[in-house]
């Protein structure tokens, strides 16, 4: 399901990927190091489907390795407490990363949709906030504006709130889910960049959501670790130097993206020994237009006013 007509086509500034040295840092990897990496993440709709529970963090992995290679935030619509520092802060290899991710959420099949459709708000919210902290700086080398555009949008268990809200009738659930990612595919081909979504269950109810994917990710739990395929990537093993493998940890996530850290030169801020516990995994703005910080437990409100349904 799919709405292409030019009438459904965002009007925004395409962005400049200010992260095209990093991209070319990567490809001249060691190919030796090329297997623990994980997949990209290409334009358009990424359904990744998580066989075996929610202890594999591969889709927070897959949002900072993404951040790691691009500039510009990631804009996260939550649904079952996916962005929180249990996963997110302890996996990360710097916690600056953690500052580009803003974060909404919705408890109800109302609430979501409504942080859905305030996303386009919420990002020009935070480019006008970007720009004048700039100017502020009097920095003249982000002059265009392009890296505060966003480079990745994350709608989690995408299926959750419609499937789970009893003030909705089925058709009315499924309604409001095929509108939530007839926007998700506008915004993903306005702004030329990957949403990346999964849900809870493979079922009736979200063969839309898989009609609708341009590209699909699966991961899976094996006695080995972790297994990721897609179309053009597949995990074979987790080599480490003594000849064992990674099992599903999350030190196996850490240094993962420790790895891509080192590629692109960054320096790493979270121990790899130890479990750091910050204050916050991103920030979010209230129902009062507030910019608050997003700590344990997910941003309660929506993105910008509660008459879209943040409340």
């Amino acid at each position: 399901m799919k709405e292409n007509s030019p009438s459904n086509r965002m009007a925004v500034v395409q962005p400049t990927r200010g992260a095209d040295r990093n991209q070319s840092l990567t490809n001249q990897a060691d190919p030796a190091t090329d297997e623990m990496l994980l997949p990209s993440l290409d334009a358009g709709i990424t359904l990744l489907d998580v066989e075996g529970g929610r202890g594999v963090p591969i889709l927070q992995s897959l949002v900072l390795d993404h951040l790691l290679l691009h500039d510009g935030p990631a804009f996260w619509v939550d649904a079952n407490g996916h962005a929180t520092t249990t996963t997110l802060a302890q996996i990360a290899p710097s916690q600056r990363l953690l500052d580009r991710i803003h974060v909404a959420r919705g408890f109800t099949g109302y609430q979501h949709y409504g942080a859905v459709c305030d996303l386009p708000a919420a990002v020009n919210q935070s480019i006008q906030r970007s720009v004048a902290r700039r100017d502020a700086r009097r920095d003249p080398h982000r002059g265009d504006g392009a890296p505060y555009t966003p480079s990745l949008i994350v709608a989690p268990a995408i299926d959750a709130q419609y499937r789970g809200d009893d003030t909705l009738g089925d058709a009315h659930a499924e309604t409001l889910q095929s509108r939530a990612l007839a926007r998700l595919a506008t915004y993903a081909e306005g702004y030329d960049i990957p949403v990346l979504v999964t849900r809870n269950e493979r079922n009736e109810f979200t063969e839309p959501v898989a009609t609708a994917a341009d590209h699909h990710l699966e991961c899976e739990q094996t006695r080995m670790g972790p297994r990721v395929v897609g179309d053009d990537f597949e995990t074979t093993v987790y080599p480490v130097e003594d000849g064992a493998y990674y099992q599903t940890t999350f030190a196996y996530w850490r240094e993962l993206l420790a790895t891509r850290a080192s590629q692109v030169g960054v320096e790493s801020t979270t121990p790899a020994t130890a479990t750091p516990t910050p204050e916050g995994v991103g920030t979010g703005v209230t129902a009062e237009g507030e910019t608050v910080s997003v700590a344990a437990n997910p941003l309660l409100d929506a993105w910008t006013t509660a008459d879209a349904g943040g409340q």
